[in-house]
């Protein structure tokens, strides 16, 4: 798994730098030191700015969250929930926002969802491609997620990983335009087309 570069001016007496813990980061939010809007994610203890949401992105994030919501939402009970970037804690130094998750109808209201409840991350990537790949996925691997798909959207193709181990997923496939998404913890989920997701983008 990659290691973060550590900035210097987080080098303490030559001493590694501890990292922020979950709660820390929650009470940096409640200080007002950051707000909702400011787009920073917590990630082995660093703080990270995230990118603006550029159009293309916006737009897949749009187009999977009506897909989804389209299929889930017809049914009275729901088999899962669509969480759009929002929050998922994979550890107690880790809280990352993934583009778009499924969740399990019964998560808790009252807590930030954990491995457990994630049924699938999706992280929408232009700019973005190598970290998603190489740094977020390997993270959301060792904390049990049990799938994970990065949208390539410059090269128009979705990498789809299942099988958790602790560095990355034990099955990563690259499919393209012509291919189907399946959720594996929804069998009864109708297959997404990839042409369906990226569009115009």
């Amino acid at each position: 798994m990659d290691t973060l570069a550590l900035p210097e001016d987080l080098r303490m007496l030559g001493r590694p730098f501890r990292g922020w813990t979950v709660e820390e980061y929650h009470a940096m939010g409640a200080a007002g030191i950051f707000t909702e809007d400011d787009r920073v994610e917590l990630l082995d203890g660093h703080l990270l700015a995230m990118l603006p949401i550029g159009s293309r992105h916006a737009f897949v994030v749009d187009r999977l969250t009506r897909l989804f919501t389209t299929h889930l939402y017809r049914q009275p009970e729901p088999e899962a929930i669509v969480s759009v970037q929002n929050s998922a804690r994979l550890g107690p130094r880790s809280e990352p926002q993934p583009d778009v998750m499924l969740l399990r109808p019964d998560v808790s209201p009252d807590r930030t969802p954990g491995p457990g409840d994630v049924l699938l991350v999706v992280e929408v990537a232009d700019t973005t491609l190598d970290y998603d790949r190489r740094v977020k996925r390997p993270r959301y691997a060792a904390a049990g997620i049990a799938e994970v798909w990065v949208v390539a959207l410059g090269a128009g193709y979705v990498e789809v990983a299942r099988g958790p181990q602790p560095d990355d997923y034990a099955e990563i496939r690259r499919l393209g335009l012509t291919d189907v998404l399946t959720v594996a913890a929804l069998p009864g989920l109708p297959p997404i087309s990839l042409t369906d997701v990226l569009g115009g983008a």
